[in-house]
């Protein structure tokens, strides 16, 4: 065995075998941030793993079928025009309003079909942080200051931080963008536009509508929606079921059986409208996955994405939960330490209000009523506004699966400004309110 090439995996064997080993016993705190963990992950693949992340693949797999390396380059990639690549990549990712880690297959997926590093960094920050229902809501319950200054401070990062990310790694961007050119097989005929206008018209649909959520406060149009959510997801996953017939070949039948799936859980479980969501999307997978040609590919490519995010993902997950808890709940690091140190509007009291949100696991819409409870408890309104501008774009979770698209270097870059910003901003804002 070669030690210098296998240090690495032998010190984590290492490290795990002696915590476990020397695990204390009958330590409260330790044994409640290990249940908090557990109960983490429960929470997360309940409420994300079927309505988020499994849409998500699928849209990631799309792209790779049907968006063109080219048009990638043409519109985000390192040679675009900078106007249209980063205006892109802010709208896209915030008609999306999803939250940190759902945004990562989509991020990977135009990445790695040649997006420069600049706009696909823009559409990692935008697609979690520029969320119109959070901000409303951050405006009616916060404050109407505070919602102005997180949507004005969102759209900002997301292109400033685009921008110096392509500066600081333009000459790497540079050589993998023409290495991509250099192994783009020949092109293949190009899909009519109306259809994959269509396709990713209809998922994307599939994966915002079943994902929408009110509160007590919310605008009555999002109530209204929220009411016929499941009608508006059912219909457009039929007529993208009816798309896969015609243009990928799909045989009736086996929409037809998926179809009948979800209809039999609706009426079989009528209160519980994941079970037929989940039973729909596993029938359409097995649909797309035994045809071959496109609908088998697109299969491959969304297993590819979820196979290398989905691990990283719950590991994050696990030890966010250790470190943190869950809202309202106590992990390792006790939540008076975190409430004690962003009172006032000190540097430290931002940056440190930046970092735990950088951290932190928010999923949609919950950081509105956490800030509710931190501003209560005397946290001042800067490094609230730093938090709201890190926290939902970042997870610890998030991290892990960045890194295994970018690199170590690109993914501390990036959380280093985003951290940075956050901090400056909450200064800021902290200053003028």
């Amino acid at each position: 065995m070669n030690l210098r090439t296998q240090w690495k995996p032998l010190t984590i064997m290492a490290l795990v075998f002696l915590g476990a080993f020397f695990m204390p016993e009958g330590l409260p705190r330790l044994e409640d941030s290990v249940m908090e963990s557990l109960y983490l992950l429960r929470d997360y693949a309940r409420e994300h793993v079927v309505l988020c992340l499994l849409p998500a693949f699928l849209i990631a797999g799309a792209i790779s079928v049907f968006i063109k390396g080219e048009a990638v380059m043409k519109y985000l990639g390192a040679g675009a025009k900078k106007v249209v690549a980063y205006a892109v990549a802010a709208v896209s990712g915030s008609v999306l309003a999803v939250c940190s880690c759902t945004v990562l297959p989509l991020f990977a997926g135009i990445y790695k079909r040649g997006a420069g590093l600049g706009p696909a960094t823009a559409f990692l920050y935008s697609g979690p942080a520029i969320n119109v229902l959070a901000i409303i809501l951050t405006a009616r319950i916060l404050g109407m200051s505070l919602g102005v200054a997180r949507a004005v401070g969102a759209v900002v990062f997301s292109v400033v931080i685009g921008l110096l990310m392509h500066l600081i790694f333009r000459k790497e961007e540079t050589s993998r963008i023409d290495s991509i050119v250099a192994q783009r097989e020949a092109i293949s005929k190009d899909e009519p536009i109306h259809r994959i206008v269509s396709v990713f018209v209809m998922l994307i649909a599939i994966l915002v509508f079943a994902n929408w959520s009110v509160k007590t406060d919310s605008p009555g149009l999002w109530n209204m929606v929220f009411t016929y959510k499941w009608w508006i997801t059912g219909l457009a996953a039929l007529v993208f079921g009816m798309m896969t017939v015609r243009w990928m070949g799909v045989a009736f039948w086996k929409i037809s059986l998926a179809s009948a799936a979800v209809v039999m859980f609706t009426i079989l479980a009528p209160g519980a409208p994941m079970l037929s969501f989940g039973a729909g999307i596993i029938g359409l997978a097995i649909s797309l996955g035994t045809t071959r040609g496109e609908a088998s590919q697109l299969v491959d490519e969304s297993w590819g994405y979820a196979r290398q995010i989905m691990p990283l993902l719950f590991g994050g997950i696990l030890i966010a939960g250790f470190l943190l808890g869950r809202p309202g709940m106590e992990g390792m690091i006790p939540s008076r330490l975190v409430e004690g140190a962003v009172g006032g509007n000190s540097i430290l009291a931002n940056l440190f209000a930046s970092v735990a949100g950088a951290f932190m696991y928010f999923a949609t819409l919950t950081e509105v009523p956490i800030l509710q409870g931190l501003m209560g408890a005397g946290m001042g309104k800067g490094p609230a506004l730093a938090l709201l501008l890190a926290g939902p774009a970042l997870s610890l979770p998030n991290m892990l699966v960045i890194r295994s698209v970018l690199g170590t270097r690109k993914t501390i870059t990036y959380v280093a400004l985003v951290v940075l910003m956050a901090t400056v901003s909450g200064i800021i804002y902290g200053a003028i309110v």
